[in-house]
């Protein structure tokens, strides 16, 4: 199979996963030892976009557009599944945000441009080898001095889904059960401080907390 096939199958392989998880999905954030870093993660995250226009990549059932939409100007919402996108829209917002249907990889010009930027739990489901592809994207929707908030999940051991899976590229994967009792084979990379910085501007600020990173940094 050709790599662009394998590309296009890992893409719709992440987007019918969560299709499929949506009405489990918050449960993630109910994990006892892991309320620390959100709630740290809850306080900065929309600091960082107080009074700006944002983008928000991936947002899936919309629990971090709940809590950038007080602060922020205005919010424009996106993902590539209708099925969590759907719980966000039905969710309540002091300032209702916009919401739209969109490839992380390709965002159409349509969409327009933005002071500021947010994907969290987006940058692990990144194959290795699409990392630029998914930042010129990205970059081509911001204006010039836009901030970018990316945050994630670092692998902790015991705590973690074990990783069953290493690709050629070095890619990672799980197998994840849903509350259905299927298995799913998601792609999920757990990238150093290292491998933050070689991908991301080099005035990139890198966190590191127990669970989960956060990285922001200003587009050129």
């Amino acid at each position: 199979m050709a790599s662009a096939e394998l590309l296009a199958l890992g893409s719709a392989e992440l987007v019918d996963y969560y299709r499929r998880r949506a009405a489990e999905y918050e449960a993630i954030y109910a994990i006892p030892e892991r309320q620390r870093d959100l709630w740290t993660l809850r306080q900065r995250i929309p600091a960082a976009l107080r009074g700006v226009r944002v983008l928000e990549i991936a947002c899936g059932t919309g629990y971090w557009t709940q809590v950038i939409a007080p602060v922020a100007t205005s919010v424009l919402a996106t993902d590539l599944a209708e099925e969590p996108m759907s719980i966000a829209r039905s969710k309540t917002y002091p300032k209702m945000p916009s919401f739209a249907i969109a490839d992380a990889y390709a965002l159409p010009a349509a969409l327009g441009r933005f002071d500021a930027a947010v994907a969290v739990f987006w940058w692990s489901h990144v194959p290795r080898e699409r990392i630029d592809e998914f930042l010129a994207s990205l970059h081509g929707r911001l204006e010039p001095g836009a901030r970018v908030v990316l945050m994630d999940n670092r692998y902790v051991e015991g705590s973690s889904t074990p990783v069953s899976e290493i690709d050629a590229r070095g890619n990672t994967y799980q197998q994840r059960r849903l509350a259905d009792g299927s298995q799913v084979r998601v792609l999920k990379n757990f990238p150093s401080e290292g491998e933050l910085r070689a991908c991301l501007p080099s005035s990139v600020a890198v966190e590191l907390l127990e669970y989960y990173w956060l990285a922001e940094y200003r587009h050129a």
